[in-house]
C-alpha cells in the first residue's frame, strides 16, 4: 500500500486498474504481483533496479 502512495507509476497502475472495473483489493493485488515480478527479475538477472526499464520483447 505503501509504494501505491509514494510512487507514481504505482499510483497510475493502480488508477488504471479501479478504472477497468477492478474493486480496490483486486487492484493491490495485481499491483503487487507485478512489484513482486519485477524484484524477482532483477534477482534472476543480477542487474540494478531501472525505474524508466522498457523491455525489447514486445
Amino acid at each position: 500500500m505503501n509504494a501505491k502512495q509514494t510512487t507514481d507509476a504505482c499510483k497510475l497502475h493502480f488508477d488504471r486498474l479501479k478504472a477497468n472495473g477492478e474493486n480496490g483489493k483486486q487492484a493491490l493485488i495485481a499491483l503487487m504481483n507485478k512489484l513482486l515480478k519485477q524484484v524477482f527479475a532483477v534477482v534472476k538477472n543480477n542487474s540494478i533496479y531501472l525505474p524508466n526499464y522498457c523491455s525489447t520483447l514486445h
